[in-house]
């Protein structure tokens, strides 16, 4: 069970407009910091404070490939199938997607 300390916690995080963006774009795949900046269309020191967040709220995950840092919504936070039905309400995000790698800015790394 999910305390009401943890649960202010994890809606405070994701209530701010931003960091909820950078949570629908995690709930359709990975991403590194510049492609979130590309998305975003923000600089990268307000997108890694917003990923700092995310991350100390435990809500996203980060595996290191290679050079690079990709960022993930965590699968096993204990709030993770309430923020997908959340999402579910939200416009999609994959125009935004698609036309990032359309545009050649997708990092397509192993």
């Amino acid at each position: 069970m999910v305390t009401y300390e943890e649960t202010g916690i994890f809606l405070k995080t994701i209530g701010e407009e931003t960091r909820l963006k950078i949570v629908c774009y995690l709930a359709r795949d990975s991403f590194c910091v510049c492609e979130i900046v590309q998305l975003l269309g923000m600089s990268q020191p307000s997108v890694s404070q917003h990923l700092r967040k995310l991350k100390a709220a435990k809500i996203i995950t980060e595996e290191k490939r290679g050079r690079w840092t990709f960022h993930s919504l965590n699968t096993d936070h204990p709030q993770y199938s309430l923020l997908l039905q959340l999402l579910d309400t939200l416009p999609s995000v994959m125009t935004e997607i698609e036309s990032l790698t359309r545009n050649g800015r997708r990092i397509l790394c192993d």
